[in-house]
């Protein structure tokens, strides 16, 4: 562990990603492998600066890109999450935590999705044309 990681209660989570504190656990649950928190006295949740970081990818990938659990769970599964704790642990260190603005994470598609996608364009584009549209 690093002299510098710190810890912040589930509340402060709450609170910096605008989340209910129910859904961040409900999350702990849905995602086990990506968020860990380490628990203190009275089962108190405390999450690391990693952590958090992976709660704000999550958080942007359901919220800002409309991602589904199931999606984002292939995407942690496939090792595809997009990743911003190093970024964010240097600004962390470098930074007040308050003043972190976080980019928005990018939605990764891959060859496969496009397909489906371009399969069921084509045959909306076909339905459209023999209901004369």
């Amino acid at each position: 562990m690093e002299n510098n990681e710190y810890f912040v209660s589930i509340n402060d989570v709450s609170k910096r990603l605008s989340v209910p504190a129910h859904t961040l656990r409900y999350w702990e649950k849905q995602f086990p492998v990506a968020i860990r928190p380490t628990t203190g006295a009275g089962g108190r949740r405390y999450y690391r600066t990693e952590t958090v970081s992976k709660l704000t990818v999550i958080r942007d990938l359901l919220y800002t890109h409309g991602m589904t659990i199931a999606g984002v769970k292939k995407l942690l599964r496939d090792g595809n999450l997009p990743d911003l704790t190093d970024a964010l642990l240097t600004a962390v260190r470098n930074s007040e935590p308050e003043n972190i603005v976080v980019p928005p994470a990018p939605i990764v598609v891959n060859k496969i999705d496009t397909d489906k996608i371009d399969t069921a364009l084509t045959l909306l584009k076909t339905a459209r044309s023999l209901l004369g549209n």
